[in-house]
């Protein structure tokens, strides 16, 4: 007992600060231009969803969450942590989900209520991932080739897909589709944490919001209920 007691969240890295943003730029060094894309594919998702499209919208981002899982994970985020290829299958597992929830049409939201919970902070968290994100590491002086783009680095394709999530899906199919995306969101907070590293409080943030969104739908569906039951 007291052995684990002795351990700290930094002895579960094994790499330091340095070596964890050097992979974020060999990402950005060994793919670009492939960033033009990703983005053309979440803003393409985030404005199907907006025309009442979520199951071409979750079709779109369903393959960079195989992308990410393979060339990230399994390929380089896996040299330097033994977890990287299980959470690389998750990644996977992300994308065949989409691809499953999309293909019978159903939980999927046909019309958008512009005030709600889920959509006010799926859009937040879309504008997050897709503009906001990518511009920050250039904002702080670092290389163009860390900055962090959907479909590329992990932490802005989870952001924006539980964005477009939030956004598209409803009840339980929105609540399953979101599990993965916030589970990799406390991940990597919790190993900016232990970097002590810039990041970990914005990335915190997110997975509040994204929560928040979640809890909002479900508040709306018991109102949507109780309105129900009183009109009969």
């Amino acid at each position: 007992m007291n052995d684990w007691a002795s351990y700290s969240l930094q002895n579960f890295i094994p790499f330091t600060e340095n070596v964890y943003f050097r992979l974020m730029e060999r990402m950005g060094e060994t793919f670009w231009p492939l960033h033009l894309l990703t983005l053309a594919l979440g803003a393409g998702a985030v404005a199907l969803v907006l025309k009442h499209r979520p199951r071409i919208a979750c079709l779109l981002i369903a393959p960079v969450w195989a992308f990410v899982a393979v060339a990230f994970f399994m390929q380089r985020y896996g040299q330097l942590n033994w977890a990287g290829d299980y959470i690389g299958y998750a990644f996977l597992a992300q994308a065949a989900l989409l691809v499953l929830i999309s293909l019978p049409g159903r939980g999927l939201g046909k019309s958008l209520h512009w005030k709600s919970p889920p959509v006010l902070t799926g859009g937040a968290l879309v504008f997050f991932g897709l503009v906001v994100q990518p511009l920050l590491a250039p904002l702080a002086g670092d290389s163009w080739y860390q900055a962090q783009v959907f479909g590329v680095h992990p932490d802005p394709t989870a952001i924006v897909s539980l964005g477009v999530i939030l956004l598209g899906l409803r009840s339980l199919a929105m609540w399953v589709a979101a599990v993965i995306p916030l589970l990799w969101i406390l991940i990597s907070a919790l190993t900016l944490l232990a970097l002590d590293a810039p990041g970990a409080t914005v990335l915190f943030a997110v997975l509040v919001i994204g929560v928040l969104g979640l809890i909002g739908d479900a508040c709306c569906n018991v109102a949507f209920l109780k309105r129900s039951n009183k009109g009969e």
